[in-house]
């Protein structure tokens, strides 16, 4: 299947449709069988359109989401503890280690006025109890 971005001469409306092959759009458009989905004219055209090209290698977010997955390998999930455990460590209250967790945009502010070393996580984690 191919899709192509069409436009009306008459109305001016563009519009996508889909098409076995370029030779299935010509011949259909030939025979009066392609209409504009607003005026119902035949009169249409290819519009200019960006080739849809994927992009080689990995999906960039599938490729993000497995660095995420690599960096909280080694992570314990504190869940909405995570204010509270960052902040405990921090002073020395409890031993230091790598840990994620939920905090709200509140809690968050402070901790990093605190001096205390987080970072957001660029994409959200399903917490261990949830997944299947």
């Amino acid at each position: 299947m191919i899709v192509f971005d069409l436009q009306c001469l008459d109305g001016g409306e563009t519009f996508e449709a889909w098409f076995s092959s370029n030779a299935a759009y010509e011949e259909q458009r030939a025979g009066g069988l392609v209409h504009c989905p607003v005026c119902s004219s035949a009169n249409i055209a290819k519009a200019p359109m960006a080739p849809r090209v994927p992009r080689k290698g990995a999906d960039p977010l599938a490729r993000l989401a497995a660095m995420q997955s690599e960096m909280l390998r080694d992570s314990r999930w504190v869940g909405d503890k995570f204010a509270e455990t960052a902040r405990a460590m921090h002073s020395g209250e409890i031993k230091s280690e790598q840990v994620h967790g939920n905090a709200t945009l509140e809690q968050a502010r402070s901790l990093v006025d605190e001096g205390v070393p987080v970072a957001p996580l660029p994409l959200p984690v399903v917490p261990p109890s949830q997944v299947n």
